[in-house]
């Protein structure tokens, strides 16, 4: 395992990362669940990433079980939770968003289910059109002074909203945000190679981005059509599919056949590659990798020695075949 800084702060996370999200609470069983934190830890990933919304918080709950049940050291992992949408079904107005109330009451539930003290990361998991982002700023700065928090920050956010969260953590003194967590994959990426561009610069922060394989499709599975045990199949992720696939005019299944081709003339594996090169940006401190099965996850953590052994003439070749 490769490690790396959280943008420009000491926290060392390993490259590739292990996530929740679609897995945990619901469609893997609690023994695998079990044996995937165990592969995960076992092959050197030490940030588990996870938010109250994922399984309506059972998949913190699932997480925060098989952790305590493998007694991983608590000074050797790093934990997330993310606050946003809430926990619940048809959320009440106090259980959403990122007013001081729900970020306070979020974060403590986080982290009984977790089973932690505090949480390592703490993100906003989506800007909240009506909270002001100093008084989030400033909630945020509350749970870090308590110890309840290590590091905050958001995830999707617009650049210009970060900004304005620098910018009032400034003038009230308070903690700033360290991280954002977006999308990137060779699908999806202007927003984290040129809208964040500044923010690297300016502020020193760092990201952990989420879907390098474009929620499969970069793997090739959906190239003959949405096979129905898959999880784009499902009416729960119909909104999904609608993204994943995209229209005609974005030809995402098109540019996905030919990295499909390209990766078998290369002999690696398409989930190993997509991977890979998102591994190639300075700017990513960790991908988050999901997966149902164990066997899933070893092929994605192959990317580390695909990503090592991969020059430019090949990287080129991936860029013409997205283009």
């Amino acid at each position: 395992m490769q490690y790396r800084r959280l943008g420009s702060s000491g926290l060392q996370l390993s490259a590739l990362s292990f996530g929740a999200w679609a897995t945990f609470g619901g469609r893997v069983a609690r023994g695998d669940a079990r044996n995937l934190v165990a592969a995960a830890w076992d092959h050197g990933i030490n940030f588990f990433d996870n938010a109250e919304t994922y399984a309506n918080g059972a998949a913190e709950q699932v997480m925060g079980d098989v952790i305590a049940d493998l007694r991983l050291p608590r000074d050797g992992f790093v934990v997330s939770s993310k606050v946003f949408f809430g926990a619940v079904d048809k959320p009440r107005p106090t259980q959403k968003g990122l007013s001081r109330k729900h970020v306070h009451d979020a974060c403590h539930a986080a982290l009984k289910r977790l089973r932690v003290d505090y949480l390592d990361l703490y993100y906003c998991h989506r800007p909240d059109p009506d909270t002001p982002v100093a008084e989030t700023v400033a909630a945020m700065d509350v749970l870090v002074r308590q110890g309840k928090v290590l590091y905050w920050g958001t995830s999707e956010w617009p650049a210009e909203r970060i900004r304005e969260a620098h910018e009032a953590a400034r003038a009230g003194g308070f903690q700033a945000p360290t991280m954002e967590q977006p999308q990137y994959n060779l699908l999806h990426r202007e927003r984290v190679e040129s809208e964040y561009a500044s923010l690297y610069a300016d502020f020193g922060m760092g990201t952990t981005t989420w879907s390098p394989l474009a929620s499969g499709l970069l793997t090739g599975k959906y190239n003959e059509g949405v096979p129905a045990d898959s999880r784009l199949a499902s009416e729960d992720y119909a909104w999904l599919q609608r993204d994943v696939l995209g229209d005609d005019a974005s030809r995402r299944l098109v540019r996905t056949r030919a990295f499909t081709a390209l990766a078998a003339t290369l002999g690696v594996s398409p989930a190993a590659l997509a991977i890979a090169w998102c591994l190639r940006n300075p700017h990513v401190s960790s991908v988050i990798l999901g997966a149902s099965r164990v066997a899933q996850l070893l092929q994605n953590l192959e990317a580390l020695e695909v990503a090592a052994r991969m020059g430019d003439a090949e990287w080129a070749r991936v860029e013409a075949a997205m283009a």
